[in-house]
This record gives C-alpha cells, sequence and structure tokens, in this order.
C-alpha cells in the first residue's frame, strides 16, 4: 500500500476514534452549551465567539450559521458576533494595546450580564482568548471554551469546557466543527 493511502487511513481512523470518544463521554456537555445558547437567544442576549488561526476561521464560520441559517431559512438571525473578524478593531487594540487584548476589549465593549462568550482554542492557552473570558466572567456572562485534551487555562475560568480527547491540532480542529455544527443544528431546531 502506498505511504498516501497509508496517511489516509491513519488519519481517518485518529478522527474516528476521537469522534467516538466524544460521543461517549462528552454528548452531555455539548447539549449544555446547545440549551445555554438557546436560552440566551430566547432571552434576547447574544453570543461572542473567537479564536486564532484555525479556530478563527471556525468562530467566523459559526456566527455566520447563526445570523444567516444552518439549515432553516424561516428562522430569525440569532445574534452572534465572531470577534476575530474586524481587521480595522484588531489591528488597532493590537497596536495600542497589546495583543492580548484583542478580544477583552471588545468583550468590554460589547458584552452584556447575560450574553454567552465562547473561546475556541486547540491548546486552551491563548492568551487573548484567556483575558476575554476572565472579563466575559467578571460582567457575569456565560464561558464556555472548546480546546483540545488538556483544556488549559480557559477550563479553570469557563463555566462549561469541552476538551477534544486529542493533542493532535488538526484532529482537534475537525472534532471541533463538527461539534459546532451539531450545536448550531441543536439551536435552530428551538426556533
Amino acid at each position: 500500500m502506498n505511504t498516501d493511502i497509508n496517511t489516509i487511513n491513519k488519519r481517518l481512523d485518529e478522527i474516528l476514534e476521537v469522534l467516538s470518544k466524544i460521543k461517549k463521554e462528552q454528548t452531555e456537555l455539548i447539549n449544555e452549551v446547545a440549551k445555554t445558547l438557546t436560552e440566551t437567544f430566547k432571552s434576547g442576549n447574544k453570543l461572542l465567539i473567537c479564536g486564532n488561526g484555525g479556530s478563527a476561521a471556525d468562530a467566523q464560520h459559526i456566527a455566520a450559521e447563526f445570523i444567516g441559517k444552518f439549515y432553516k431559512i424561516d428562522r430569525p438571525a440569532l445574534p452572534a458576533i465572531a470577534l476575530n473578524t474586524n481587521t480595522s478593531i484588531i489591528t488597532a487594540i493590537g497596536n495600542d494595546f497589546g495583543y492580548e487584548m484583542t478580544f477583552s476589549r471588545q468583550v468590554e465593549g460589547l458584552g452584556q450580564k447575560g450574553d454567552v462568550f465562547i473561546a475556541i482554542s486547540t491548546s486552551g492557552n491563548s492568551v487573548n482568548a484567556l483575558e476575554a473570558a476572565k472579563l466575559a466572567k467578571e460582567k457575569g456572562m456565560k464561558v464556555i471554551s472548546i480546546t483540545g485534551e488538556g483544556g488549559g487555562k480557559l477550563a479553570e475560568v469557563s463555566d462549561i469546557t469541552i476538551k477534544v480527547p486529542s493533542n493532535n491540532t488538526p484532529i482537534i480542529q475537525n472534532a471541533h466543527i463538527s461539534i459546532l455544527h451539531i450545536i448550531c443544528e441543536i439551536v435552530e431546531n428551538k426556533f
């Protein structure tokens, strides 16, 4: 068998094993996040979500699913803001305050008690997401982190942490988008 086929099979097996562990161990947490977001949206509050790199793409993607649609076109837009999408805000804050404040400064300006803050981080140690999570908690927001196996420092400040049981960044990212899509579907079905 050629090495490319071996790589394909190895990675698919790894993804399936991780998703199987999530199914066995974390379905209640995933459901709790969906329930929290449903209650948040129904009460007129919003979601602030962030990540860096590939996790930034996931945050932007999920905000678009809530504002636009996941499956149902006949439901209201659900208020979600990806904090990593406005390059003017990010570069101004990074320049004037430091990169570690790129998300917390936005939480300060946009977040309110009753809102939800989600940090997506494969390591759970992204400093800018951690600083935002701390401030969100202080403001009375529900803090959720979606991380890799250890949960990192984000797990220490979060109300709910979904930890993907892997240390392999691409595998963690595959699981993150699967989890987030499931959450979108559950929430959308409530509207």
